[in-house]
């Protein structure tokens, strides 16, 4: 019997969308919230937290917004009074029961910000504390990493970046091509077919203990979500690293027992770089895998899983799918249980 976690891999282009069905319809809404304000705050953790970045750049390089990451324990722990008015506060999680983000923006509203909630969950705590709420399709996710609920984030994070870029305080960036969202599903159903490709390459990974993923630009978010995914589901040292910061010193880590997994979209500024990253690091004698990216990157690559044919911006939620399916496989590969792993649960409760 395949793992939930496999099957809920495969259950995503569905739930990609009845989340664009369920979500487009809500831009105007989005929009006249968005109206006035000059900058979004995501507040997010774990997977969701990733989700995040992603949409940190989405708002900042195709909407023309200010975004960036809160500090939860700024409102949980240090009761920080912020002028927080103009602010567009973004809450991101899969249950919406989450103390500490649940706190985070209600403490958002009460400093003058407009709240928007991203769940999975209609009618939770997070819902209640928010002016809007993009409610995403995903159906129950019994597995505990997060796959169905962390991609589904990713089309929220698309629609409210549309929504931005439409109103007036958003410009520049090229917008987000609402057309293009279409094509997601099917993107990310071409994606499953890589998984003979991810077994294979699980079974080099399987003796590894430490393994670097990097990537930068949109998909930056991608790389910290499979090292995430590495850590819970396989217990891999997985260090997640933008480009920049890999090379201002920690690739000095990467050797013959310590591999890079480096991740790019099909096209973009960023694919040189990252493909003379994968030079470099091959030129050491360093094994280095990739997922995505073009030709050139992948014959740079001991090892490579095709991407979707997205564009750059649109990448990351479909980029995310072959990584997912390599957690999985070595998990099994390693004698994991990948559904449940070891000291985890489905809700995490940081509190203050």
């Amino acid at each position: 019997m395949p793992s939930r976690m496999r099957v809920e891999i495969a259950e995503q282009p569905e739930a990609l969308r009845r989340t664009f069905e369920a979500l487009l319809p809500q831009v105007g809404e989005l929009q006249a919230l968005a109206r006035d304000s000059r900058q979004v705050l995501f507040i997010a953790r774990g997977s969701s937290d990733n989700a995040a970045v992603y949409g940190q750049y989405l708002c900042s390089a195709r909407a023309g917004r200010l975004a960036s990451l809160a500090a939860p324990s700024l409102a949980t722990v240090y009761a920080a009074r912020l002028d927080l008015h103009g602010v567009l506060a973004v809450a991101v999680s899969q249950s919406g029961a989450t103390e500490e983000i649940v706190t985070t923006l209600d403490w958002s509203r009460a400093c003058g910000a407009r709240t928007v909630a991203i769940t999975n969950q209609p009618g939770s705590a997070l819902t209640e504390v928010a002016d809007v709420s993009l409610v995403t399709q995903a159906g129950d996710e019994q597995a505990v990493p997060a796959t169905k609920t962390y991609t589904t984030q990713l089309a929220a994070m698309a629609v409210l970046a549309a929504a931005v870029s439409g109103s007036p305080g958003g410009s520049g960036g090229g917008g987000i091509d609402v057309g293009a969202l279409g094509r997601v599903p099917d993107a990310v159903a071409g994606m499953l077919e890589v998984a003979p490709a991810a077994e294979e390459l699980a079974e080099r990974l399987v003796g590894v203990d430490t393994l670097v993923v990097s990537g930068r630009g949109f998909a930056y978010s991608t790389a910290l979500e499979l090292a995430l995914k590495l850590k819970e589901a396989c217990y891999l040292t997985a260090v997640g690293l933008s480009y920049a910061d890999l090379v201002h010193g920690p690739i000095a880590i990467v050797d013959a027992d310590t591999p890079a997994l480096l991740v790019a979209a099909g096209d973009g500024p960023m694919v040189p770089e990252m493909t003379g990253l994968a030079r470099r690091i091959a030129a050491t004698g360093a094994p280095v895998y990739g997922i995505g990216g073009d030709p050139g990157f992948a014959a740079a690559c001991r090892a490579a899983l095709p991407g979707p044919a997205l564009p750059e911006h649109l990448a990351p939620l479909a980029l995310v799918v072959p990584g997912q399916l390599l957690a999985e496989a070595l998990a099994r590969a390693k004698g994991i249980d990948p559904d449940a792993p070891r000291g985890l649960r489905k809700v995490t409760q940081t509190g203050a």
